[in-house]
């Protein structure tokens, strides 16, 4: 069983919101930060944004400030990604990982659980 079930993905037109969802299971996710990764085809994956294990600091990369907001509620075991005027170039498989290292200038490292991910598709 994947440690995360990422969902929210779909297809967006340019200027259009969605938000994902990242639930995770089998392990104690509130010690962890958590990062939103995207990989499109032919490209590296690359970090999105990433939340400390308390919620209170986060990390987004300069592609996605202004549109993107990262939340958690450890309650639910549940991290989330509010995307805000989408762009064709956020088309990408978006996933959770768990990270045991987190630094505000530079995000989540060091990831020992990994999700499988949801698709998101901006076109018109």
């Amino acid at each position: 069983q994947s440690p995360f079930v990422e969902s929210g993905g779909g297809l967006v037109q340019p200027g259009g919101s969605l938000r994902l969802s990242c639930v995770a299971s089998g392990f104690s996710s509130d010690f962890y930060a958590i990062g939103w990764f995207r990989q499109a085809p032919g490209k590296e994956r690359e970090g999105v944004s990433c939340i400390s294990s308390s919620g209170r600091s986060t990390n987004y990369a300069d592609s996605v400030k202004g549109r993107f907001t990262i939340s958690r509620d450890n309650a639910k075991n549940t991290v989330y990604l509010q995307m805000n005027n989408l762009k064709p170039d956020d088309t990408a498989v978006y996933l959770c990982g768990a990270a045991s290292v987190f630094g505000v200038d530079w995000g989540c490292r060091g990831i020992d659980y990994w999700g499988e991910g949801t698709l998101v598709n901006v076109s018109s």
